[in-house]
């Protein structure tokens, strides 16, 4: 085999056609609502780390758990990469009518690209947070919230940071 690329071969590279029963896909006892979705810094160094809350909150009448997922969306770069990466999750117990925190950390070397060595590049990013990916369309209810940020410098090789 002469040709490692994935692109045409995973759901992450399909283009725009979503796949039948994506990660995260099924059914719940309960509905939850995503708010307050925060990126800190919103403006970073290329080599540096992004922190991420979001609150969970359960709005339905049974105690429940959620599987909250973190995806990144490279908005533009100098290689293919996939549509989006799950970059985070944590399945998490809300009790009915209450809501939680939750913080993350996205590492600088999950932005970081293939290009004869793995890369950091500046540019524009979407951090989606949510119960499925980002599109999906489910039977249960769930939101996807999403919020950009921006990486500055220059492109570097992930060694070096």
């Amino acid at each position: 085999m002469e040709n490692y690329t994935m692109e045409g071969r995973t759901y992450r590279y399909y283009g725009q056609e979503a796949p039948l029963y994506p990660f995260g896909y099924g059914l719940s006892y309960t509905t939850f609502r995503y708010q307050d979705l925060v990126l800190s810094p919103p403006v970073l160094p290329v080599c540096a780390n992004l922190s991420v809350s979001v609150v969970l909150e359960n709005t339905g009448l049974q105690d429940s758990e959620e599987v909250v997922q973190l995806y990144l969306r490279w908005e533009q770069s100098s290689v293919p990469v996939p549509r989006w990466q799950l970059v985070a999750f944590r399945r998490v117990a809300v009790l009915a009518g209450r809501e939680a925190k939750l913080s993350f950390q996205v590492l600088a070397e999950q932005r970081a690209v293939w290009a004869q060595d793995w890369r950091l590049e500046p540019g524009t990013f979407t951090l989606f947070a949510g119960g499925q990916q980002p599109g999906q369309k489910t039977r249960a209810p769930s939101e996807v919230l999403s919020a950009r940020f921006s990486v500055t410098g220059t492109a570097r090789p992930l060694r070096e940071c």
